[in-house]
């Protein structure tokens, strides 16, 4: 049976598979389009990630580690703003 990995361990992965997955610093993901064409605007769920990613990478640093409340939350984040970026045509479903 696989161990489970600690909170900081599991922190650091959804880090990881964020910035594999999201186009957090690509151009296109910062352009707005014409009016009323996106759903969600990709550049603000851009930001949020991208801050909280910053947050949680410099708390990793310092050693501190997430509540299982912390990892739910940014996790679900995460998942909404996948899906926004599916919408808007940003990254494959």
């Amino acid at each position: 049976m696989a161990k489970k990995p600690d909170r900081i361990t599991a922190m650091k992965l959804i880090i990881d598979q964020v910035k594999d997955e999201f186009p957090l610093y690509s151009p296109e993901t910062f352009r707005c389009g014409p009016e009323n064409s996106c759903i969600g605007c990709p550049k603000k769920l851009m930001e949020l990630v991208d801050s909280e990613l910053s947050y949680w990478e410099h708390a990793i640093t310092r050693e501190i580690s997430p509540t299982f409340e912390e990892l739910n939350r940014f996790g679900k984040l995460c998942k909404n703003v996948r899906r926004g970026l599916v919408r808007n045509n940003l990254i494959a479903p």
